[in-house]
């Protein structure tokens, strides 16, 4: 069906993936809806949404005036890391024949927002007490949506990871870098957003003995990092 043959006039729905394909950016051939591209940025654009939910968590608190001052900066730090997983979604979009059409920060990650990511998470890191244990997420509202933004940007990378393999521009630029990095960030944000409302991290072995130091506890931030 195409936009004309729609029995109503709509700017979102054109009708022109009524077959099961897409369109990427800088246009090109269109490629299929569970094609290694779409699959990596449709989970890239899951993320987006499940940070949503922690943000509008934080939003509630305000609205009802409970929004303890130590969240800090919380929710403008998950609208910028909203906005930035935008550009990953470009770049991962953008048709491989056109790479040279892609900006810095805007359709294509950068290095700065690589590394700016790791200074946001030494930053909340220094902020916190570490766990020494896997956590189990669901101590409070704000960590869940986090957990949840985690897990599914571990997915982005894991699909990201599988088009690397077929796209040789994907593995040489710098979104691999940056989903692994925003993981470990999401981890570390969930453990600010528990402590912000004096929680304690729930642990999944509470019968293993402590361990000697808290980075024993790093891998375990979405097992993978």
């Amino acid at each position: 069906m195409t936009r004309s043959e729609l029995p109503f006039d709509s700017v979102v729905a054109t009708g022109r993936g009524d077959d099961g394909t897409t369109g990427l950016l800088f246009g090109g051939e269109r490629v299929r809806k569970d094609d290694l591209r779409t699959e990596a940025y449709g989970t890239v654009d899951e993320a987006v949404a499940a940070l949503g939910l922690a943000r509008a968590e934080l939003g509630m608190k305000q609205q009802y005036g409970v929004l303890s001052p130590n969240f800090g900066g919380l929710g403008d730090t998950i609208l910028r890391l909203q906005r930035e997983l935008f550009v990953v979604g470009a770049d991962l979009a953008t048709n491989p024949d056109a790479r040279a059409k892609q900006q810095d920060g805007i359709t294509r990650v950068s290095r700065d927002m690589v590394d700016a990511l790791g200074d946001t998470l030494a930053e909340a890191e220094a902020a916190i007490t570490l766990p020494t244990e896997f956590v189990v997420p669901g101590e409070t509202r704000v960590s869940a949506a986090l957990e949840l933004a985690r897990t599914v940007t571990r997915r982005a990378e894991r699909r990201t990871v599988t088009l690397a393999a077929a796209d040789p521009s994907i593995a040489g630029g710098h979104i691999l870098a940056y989903l692994n990095r925003l993981a470990d960030l999401l981890w570390i944000l969930a453990r600010v957003a528990e402590q912000a409302e004096a929680r304690t991290a729930t642990v999944a072995r509470p019968d293993r003995p402590r361990r000697r130091t808290a980075a024993a506890a790093a891998p375990e931030r979405g097992a993978d990092s």
